[in-house]
């Protein structure tokens, strides 16, 4: 049937309209009719046409009036039903065979459950200077006073999920997230900014699926005139994105990027700012349609702007504090560590100091009685004691002993000092093991019958002698040392020399070697504890002192055979399962050549 609706009703009967405009219903309009919200037209009169149309009939199908771009005008209607906010505007609209200038105010007719799937429709034809050209597509927005207690709502809910954390990647996520869904954008991101900086980078972005990531991606400030304003006067921006290097992806998807095909890029930006100062840029994007923004739109943005700004100098004051906390912690370990380091430093000298007085004690008492021992067998063949020709050559062979026992001690003394200054300088060249291993017998020969201990030497077979690369008399004082400690300790029992050859190839002082011997003197004697095996090696210190002056000695073999060893390119391990269970140790000296093994 056909349905007239008269200015004067619907002014009657406007309660179950949205209140923000009422107002523009008490103007004469000369158009009105109502839509749903794919465009039919459920009523329609029009003053000047002086009749109506039957329901039904879409927006696109009137042939008397409709809108010259159907999409925009229809997205318009689907906004104002979702937002459900008025939008006021002028359209260009066909009329009697004509185009003509309309302003338009579609407003959402609210249901009483609070919903809307109908808006209503008024206007009013404006008049033009038929000499300007006007653009067929033309859908121009008019800045109006329109506040949104949906927006507000938004804002409020947007602002209080912010401020519920201080981490920056989360605010940033969830502005853009949030902003993306409820303007219905193409694409959403946000982008920090530091007072000098000459670009902006995308660190999130809320975006269609369609669309080409943009995340790191970063634009320039001196190819930007709108970013430069934005930053510059912190007002919203509506432009159109430049067509610049890096920027043309912004609205394309992966086949528009094979194929380059235009599309709109409707552009918003409103910069963040704290204390008049901007920290960053809010950029939506349009591209899958044509898009102006409404001023409740520009009006929200530019308060969520102020929120989000206060909220990213609050982070980033939070962050910055954070990381200064954590810097004066590392600091503050760093120093606790260093204060340790120099305790335990102080601790070492302490020892060493005392462990230093204690060898110099000891090296005292063990220099006095050997030449206490030369003082006293020269006095009395001086004195003329001697009753015979062979007791004073007995004599003279004590003296000459204690003199050749000073002698070691000293020398000792001079090499673990050299040791310690780093002036110990051993050359290598071809040593026979057979040789080395002659002489610690016989010494052990004049040793071993008066303790009534066994001893003795395992090589392994070889057609070959074996030919160590070491320096003879550095060798023989490391057996010497070894051999004359594990004769001192071991009481009962006796001790084991035993060799063998392991074959893997080796560099040592610049020289390729076929491998190396290793050398083991085990002992029966009084072993060591274990808690006690870490001094062994140590310059200046001994496992007992009270040892020491029951067996004698400066305690100083066992660190001069070990650097000795290593400056021959070997190494010197002791074992020993404790007290009373005797000891081993063993060292390895580099092969010069190879010998053949008999099987």
């Amino acid at each position: 049937m056909v349905f007239s609706v008269t200015f004067s009703s619907l002014r009657s009967d406007n309660s179950h309209l949205n209140p923000e405009i009422s107002t523009d219903l008490e103007r004469v309009a000369e158009l009105v009719m109502t839509q749903d919200a794919a465009g039919n037209v459920l009523s329609f009169y029009w003053q000047d046409a002086g009749h109506t149309r039957q329901p039904g009939q879409s927006a696109g199908n009137l042939e008397e009036f409709a809108p010259v771009a159907i999409a925009p005008y229809l997205e318009r209607i689907k906004r104002v039903l979702d937002h459900q906010t008025p939008e006021q505007f002028r359209c260009l609209c066909h009329c009697r065979q004509e185009t003509g200038l309309f302003e338009l105010l579609i407003s959402p007719i609210l249901l009483p459950g609070g919903n809307a799937s109908m808006v209503i429709v008024t206007g009013k034809r404006l008049a033009h200077n038929l000499d300007e050209p006007i653009p067929d597509d033309l859908i121009s927005p008019i800045a109006l006073p329109l506040r949104s207690d949906r927006y507000q709502k938004l804002l409020t809910q947007i602002a209080w999920n912010i401020r519920r954390t201080l981490d920056l990647s989360t605010i940033w996520q969830q502005t853009v997230d949030a902003l993306g869904k409820a303007l219905d954008v193409s694409r959403c991101v946000i982008c920090p900014f530091e007072a000098l900086s000459s670009e902006i980078e995308v660190v999130a972005e809320y975006r269609q699926e369609s669309l080409e990531s943009l995340l790191g991606m970063k634009f320039s400030l001196a190819d930007d005139l709108s970013l430069r304003e934005v930053l510059a006067t912190l007002k919203p921006v509506s432009a159109v994105a430049p067509s610049v290097e890096g920027v043309e992806t912004i609205c394309a998807t992966t086949n528009d990027l094979a194929d380059r095909s235009p599309l709109p890029q409707a552009r918003l930006m409103v910069a963040t700012c704290y204390q008049e100062q901007p920290n960053g840029v809010i950029v939506l994007y349009q591209c899958d349609r044509t898009r102006s923004w409404t001023p409740a739109e520009i009006e929200f943005m530019q308060e969520l702007a102020d929120q989000v700004g206060t909220a990213i100098a609050h982070a980033s004051l939070f962050a910055e504090s954070q990381n200064l906390a954590i810097e004066l912690q590392r600091v503050n370990s760093n120093l606790l560590q260093k204060h340790r380091e120099l305790e335990e430093a102080r601790h070492q000298a302490e020892e060493a100091s005392r462990l230093k007085s204690e060898f110099l004690a000891n090296t005292s008492h063990e220099l006095r009685t050997p030449l206490n021992g030369m003082i006293g067998f020269l006095k009395l063949i001086l004195d003329g004691m001697a009753d015979d020709p062979e007791e004073q050559r007995e004599f003279t062979e004590e003296a000459h002993n204690s003199a050749l026992h000073l002698g070691a001690i000293l020398e000792d003394v001079l090499d673990i000092a050299k040791i310690e200054a780093g002036k110990m300088q051993i050359e290598s060249s071809r040593v026979s093991l057979d040789e080395i291993l002659l002489d610690i017998e016989k010494f052990a020969s004049t040793q071993l019958p008066q303790k009534n201990l066994s001893f003795e030497i395992q090589k392994p077979p070889t057609y070959d002698e074996i030919v160590l690369y070491a320096n003879y008399q550095r060798l023989k004082q490391v057996m010497l040392n070894l051999v004359n400690n594990a004769i001192k300790f071991t009481h009962e029992g006796g001790i084991t020399i035993t060799v063998e050859v392991v074959k893997k190839r080796v560099v040592v002082q610049g020289k390729d070697l076929p491998g190396m011997v290793k050398v083991r003197v085990a002992d029966t004697g009084i072993g060591v504890s274990l808690e006690k095996q870490d001094k062994l090696f140590q310059s200046f210190s001994q496992v007992d002192g009270s040892l020491t002056r029951q067996y004698g000695g400066t305690g100083l073999g066992l660190a001069i055979s070990q650097k000795l060893v290593d400056a021959m390119g070997g190494d010197v391990r002791f074992y020993s399962m404790g007290e009373g269970l005797g000891s081993t140790v063993t060292f390895t000296v580099p092969l010069y050549q190879e010998p053949v093994m008999i099987s």
